[in-house]
């Protein structure tokens, strides 16, 4: 019987390979259509103990539309962490407006969740036949690992986004799109991975455009 042993470096690995960021759903105003703005802001609404996840998102999604050949600005960076704090709906369109911004792109993080999971010290798979079964060592040996060695546990974090294009002018919803990562590396890999995402659907959707192919 043919013994295939996976070990937990293994493991690791193919669970780094597997961690990706997707969209799960994406919708579209029946009339939109790529507008010429002048200035797109990116708006984190995430809560304050996660301000750096923030502060990633909002830099590298605005970067993403900059690539576009937008003007476009991280709202921490134009105005601080607290610029609508105790602001009115008037007074933040006015704010809005005075600073030239004509879109905003908002990011929610919706929810984020811990996952737990346990893996085993050594896993095996079995065909009919083979070496182990054939003596007692070599049976006595792949079964004492199987059920001896300690395993441990992985803990996975599994984001969930929501991420909507306003037209200002018309203060109306042009676009939305949920999305789901699951264990990022890390935050920068998180928000590069999510602004290229959400930028290139925006794009197919036929919501912004790639103005450097038209230059």
């Amino acid at each position: 019987m043919k013994t295939c042993k996976l070990s937990g470096v293994v493991l690791l690995l193919l669970a780094a390979g597997c961690a990706a960021t997707h969209i799960t759903s994406s919708w579209k105003a029946r009339d939109a259509f790529p507008a010429k703005y002048n200035k797109i802001m990116v708006l984190g609404l995430i809560r304050e103990s996660d301000r750096r996840i923030q502060e990633n998102m909002e830099n590298h999604l605005a970067a993403d539309l900059r690539d576009l050949g937008y003007n476009a600005v991280s709202a921490l960076q134009e105005y601080g962490p607290k610029a609508f704090d105790k602001m009115t709906e008037e007074e933040a369109l006015a704010k809005l407006k005075n600073s030239g911004v004509d879109a905003v792109v908002t990011i929610v993080l919706l929810n984020k969740e811990k996952e737990r999971s346990y893996v085993p010290g050594h896993i095996y798979y079995y065909s009919p036949y083979g070496y182990y079964y054939n003596s007692f060592w070599g049976y006595r040996t792949a079964l004492y690992h199987r059920i001896y060695e300690p395993g441990y546990y992985l803990i996975n974090t599994r984001y969930f986004w929501e991420s909507n294009l306003y037209d200002m002018s018309s203060q109306k919803l042009m676009y939305s799109a949920q999305t789901q990562s699951f264990d990022p590396a890390n935050l920068e890999n998180l928000a590069h991975e999510y602004g290229q995402m959400i930028v290139k659907n925006m794009v197919q959707q036929n919501i912004l455009r790639d103005n450097n192919e038209h230059k």
